[in-house]
């Protein structure tokens, strides 16, 4: 008897970055948060990122989402996050990706007009608002956990490029934040490759030393990102633009700007006075793409003055999908997989409306 499963899949893009859902065919993880069961997945079966980011399944530039369970009784789901670094615990561009899903699969019923959603990501409560229109969401402002300036002024020789100055920031995962444009980088789709070989460079050189605790969610393991920012230019009062790039170890950059990337950005604009509530940034990824990031207020976390503010952007529906898992097949590592995928015949994938 061959072993086989199947996982149903929407695949959604945002900025160019791609995101699978996944919505059915995983068993009920362990934990009592959304937090909990991603620590799970992480350290007992992994083998489910691996499988939908590898080939021949997949491919590291794209995230997966898993939709689960919300513990906290005003969120209408949760999702897990997975991506070539691992798993981050809050992603704007996948909670863009993740809602649009839900709500034009029916999951979560769709309202035409401006509709308000609660998920609960890793990192706690993404706050969310859509804008829908003839039954599809147009655009998506999502607040995640507010972001920090956790050390300034740092530095790390990296092989063949020299010392490398860079600022660490919280949000959803720590951000080396680096100017480009000290470096001899223009953020353009002509310098992607060169930019994708300095991030791997920079990373493996700055991880030793680095902190790997948030003060309230414990340990988050290794540097993941590093934001290369370029100059700002003001568009008129309060708002401003800015070429934007966002490595992923081990060697991705993103399509888009990134959502946690622009948020990180923000804060450490607001700790140099700026950037101040109610005004904006839009960054600008190598490929063209485009999220706007607004200043909310000032927060708290832990000993840290943090910040809050929202991400705008948008997602587009690529395919819903069955796929098969052969067990069986060499090319696919049961090890950690088997016990967290379901055993039962799943009914149609929730379909686009």
């Amino acid at each position: 008897m061959h072993r086989e499963r199947t996982l149903h899949l929407i695949d959604t893009q945002s900025g160019g970055d791609v995101s699978r859902i996944v919505v059915a065919g995983v068993e009920p993880l362990p934990g009592a948060s959304v937090l909990e069961k991603a620590r799970y997945l992480q350290h007992e079966g992994d083998g489910l990122r691996r499988l939908l980011l590898s080939e021949p399944y997949g491919d590291p530039a794209m995230s997966v989402d898993l939709i689960v369970e919300p513990s906290r009784p005003e969120a209408q789901a949760g999702y897990i996050i997975m991506e070539a670094m691992g798993y981050p615990l809050y992603s704007g561009s996948n909670t863009i990706c993740t809602v649009t899903a839900l709500l034009m699969s029916g999951m979560i019923p769709l309202e035409d007009g401006l509709q308000d959603v609660v998920l609960e990501s890793p990192a706690g409560l993404a706050r969310i608002s859509t804008r829908n229109v003839d039954g599809r969401v147009a655009s998506v402002t999502t607040q995640g956990e507010p972001a920090y300036v956790a050390d300034q002024g740092l530095a790390v020789d990296v092989p063949h490029y020299g010392r490398v100055e860079f600022d660490l920031v919280w949000s959803g995962a720590y951000y080396a934040m680096i100017d480009a444009t000290r470096h001899g980088f223009t953020i353009d789709r002509e310098q992607q490759i060169a930019l994708t070989a300095f991030g791997d460079a920079f990373v493996r050189a700055a991880r030793p030393g680095l902190r790997q605790e948030h003060p309230e969610l414990g340990e988050v393991g290794p540097l993941p990102f590093a934001h290369f920012m370029g100059p700002v230019r003001q568009l008129a009062d309060g708002r401003w633009e800015s070429p934007s790039a966002t490595y992923v170890h081990p060697g991705v950059l993103c399509r888009s700007p990134t959502g946690t990337g622009t948020s990180a950005r923000l804060a450490l604009m607001a700790r140099r006075g700026e950037i101040s509530e109610g005004e904006s940034l839009e960054t600008i990824s190598p490929r063209g793409n485009r999220f706007v990031g607004t200043v909310l207020s000032e927060a708290r976390v832990g000993e840290y003055a943090a910040l809050h503010s929202t991400i705008t952007g948008g997602a587009r529906l690529l395919a819903h999908s069955r796929i098969t898992v052969d067990l069986d097949d060499p090319l696919v590592d049961a090890s950690d997989l088997e016990h967290v995928l379901s055993d039962q015949d799943l009914a149609t994938a929730p379909a686009e409306k």
